[in-house]
């Protein structure tokens, strides 16, 4: 099916719970937390997204989307960190939610270059991860989170001057 293996299939399923997982977070909580069952899911979703992605090889050996895999594991492991430490310092609370972010953002790069390159069957949307269409799209995907990130940055300086911790 769309030129797919079982294993990419697997993965895919894969990254699709860990997307809504990340989706209901932000629509719930207006951030994605650990300490959210849903977040939970897509951190954990997300991090078998990557290790499955890593023994994918449809483009040839190691390339981009390892890289990507493996910067994805980092963000979440910095964002953890932060999170399990943000009463600690102020700063944690940014990093951790912003991290989060940062990372669903991420999963939008291989899923719009995977299934543009593939759908519709016969004369895909893309016609490789370097179209310029392709580019453009992830383009519009990064304002997008960039102007989530102002958002959730607004809101945890709001919430630290409610509190009175500024």
């Amino acid at each position: 099916m769309l030129g797919m293996t079982i294993f990419g299939m697997l993965h895919t399923a894969i990254a699709l719970v860990a997307v809504a997982g990340g989706l209901l977070a932000l629509v719930r909580h207006g951030e994605i937390s650990f300490r959210t069952k849903s977040g939970r899911t897509y951190v954990w979703f997300t991090v078998a997204t990557c290790i499955t992605g890593l023994f994918l090889f449809h483009h040839g050996g190691f390339g981009a989307p390892h890289v990507l895999a493996i910067t994805t594991l980092i963000v979440l492991a910095i964002a953890y960190l932060a999170e399990t430490r943000a009463s600690q310092r102020r700063l944690s609370r940014y990093v951790a939610v912003l991290g989060y972010s940062l990372t669903f953002f991420f999963h939008f790069i291989p899923g719009f270059t995977e299934t543009g390159t593939r759908v519709p069957v016969g004369h895909p949307a893309f016609s490789g991860p370097e179209d310029p269409a392709l580019k453009i799209l992830v383009g519009i995907c990064f304002l997008i989170y960039l102007a989530g990130a102002a958002v959730q940055a607004t809101n945890i300086r709001r919430a630290h001057r409610l509190v009175g911790t500024t």
